[in-house]
């Protein structure tokens, strides 16, 4: 069943590569004899799924998890069990498309208005007086 991201974004199965490895951490005997730990590989450069924009949006956010191939890889140990810890993978990519599928909104730069200029400066000039006002008293020099 491919992981769907949304309404036109699916990532085909054929795509994602799950190698499997000993976890670590708690889990008594059973965590010498079982493979539960998920690794998941993903070629984000090559796959057809991704449109461009997203991609370059994707590959930009994530570059520290992108190997020099172009592969994104996740891993998960959060559970004792093989196929919970593949679907935590499957989650954590789908999270991370989300997050860079819409573009972001463009900083429209604006201007200052009047009056909150003149609370600026306003209350840059009491400041100053406090604090001119902390000052020892000037001696004329005698």
């Amino acid at each position: 069943m491919p992981l769907q991201i949304s309404a036109k974004i699916q990532i085909p199965d054929e795509e994602l590569r799950f190698t499997f490895v000993r976890s670590s951490g708690p889990g008594g005997q059973n965590v010498n004899k079982v493979n539960s730990k998920a690794i998941l590989h993903w070629g984000v450069t090559t796959s057809s799924a991704l449109p461009a924009d997203v991609r370059a949006r994707f590959t930009a956010k994530y570059h520290n998890r992108i190997s020099g191939e172009g592969n994104l890889v996740l891993n998960s140990q959060l559970y004792r069990d093989q196929p919970k810890n593949e679907e935590d993978c499957r989650q954590k990519l789908r999270t991370m498309i989300l997050s860079v599928l819409h573009a972001p909104k463009t900083r429209k730069a604006t201007k200052p208005t009047k009056a909150s200029q003149r609370r600026r400066i306003d209350a840059k000039k009491t400041q100053g007086a406090k604090k001119e006002g902390r000052r020892a008293p000037r001696g004329d020099g005698e």
